[in-house]
């Protein structure tokens, strides 16, 4: 098999080559290897975003990201597949905003020219962001919408949040997962590739 791992792509991993992955054994590599990387990858997420408000969606969206594609098979070096996936999903972001802040050029030299967008419209894009996903939230589940919102508004732990809804924190972390799936998916329009039991 070809090495990846010094782009951080995904293969199988040989313990897992001819058997299926089973969500604990993701959950597990999942707490493992990648919410230690938390703190680099929410310094690297501040240093090239500019709308400091966005940063806790962006990081609940990469690991989503990470997470379903580990289902399929696990990184050779998850740290590089997490900033891979990291830069891809802020490049989409920047190209579908065509806003590109300078703090990013480093990092993503491909995209060319950085692009100063006047304040006013920045402003209104921000505005028309907020309503966006107030819709978005808005179209969740109830369990979803009531785990997302004590997470990012009243900022309580997985633990809490659990004893507040009187559920397992397995089951808080499904609705929290359910819920950053279903507002990627609202927001961007972007299709999970994982088939999802009707």
């Amino acid at each position: 098999m070809t090495d990846h791992t010094d782009h951080g792509r995904t293969h199988v991993d040989p313990r897992f080559q001819g058997a299926v992955i089973t969500a604990p054994e993701v959950d597990a590599w999942f707490e493992r290897e990648i919410l230690p990387l938390e703190a680099a990858l929410m310094q690297f997420l501040q240093h090239n975003w500019r709308n400091k408000s966005d940063i806790a969606d962006l990081r609940q969206d990469i690991y989503v990201q990470v997470y379903e594609a580990a289902l399929k098979g696990l990184p050779d070096s998850p740290k590089a597949f997490l900033f891979t996936t990291a830069r891809h999903l802020l490049s989409r972001r920047l190209r579908r905003e065509q806003i590109i802040p300078f703090e990013a050029v480093s990092d993503f030299d491909a995209l060319g020219a950085a692009i100063e967008e006047p304040a006013l419209d920045r402003t209104v894009i921000a505005r028309d962001e907020l309503r966006r996903l107030q819709a978005a939230v808005d179209k969740l589940p109830p369990r979803c919408r009531e785990a997302f919102l004590m997470q990012k508004v009243d900022g309580l732990s997985r633990s809490e949040i659990a004893a507040r809804m009187g559920v397992a924190e397995i089951t808080v972390r499904y609705h929290l997962k359910e819920a950053a799936r279903l507002l990627a998916n609202s927001l961007y329009g972007e299709q999970p590739d994982v088939r999802r039991p009707s």
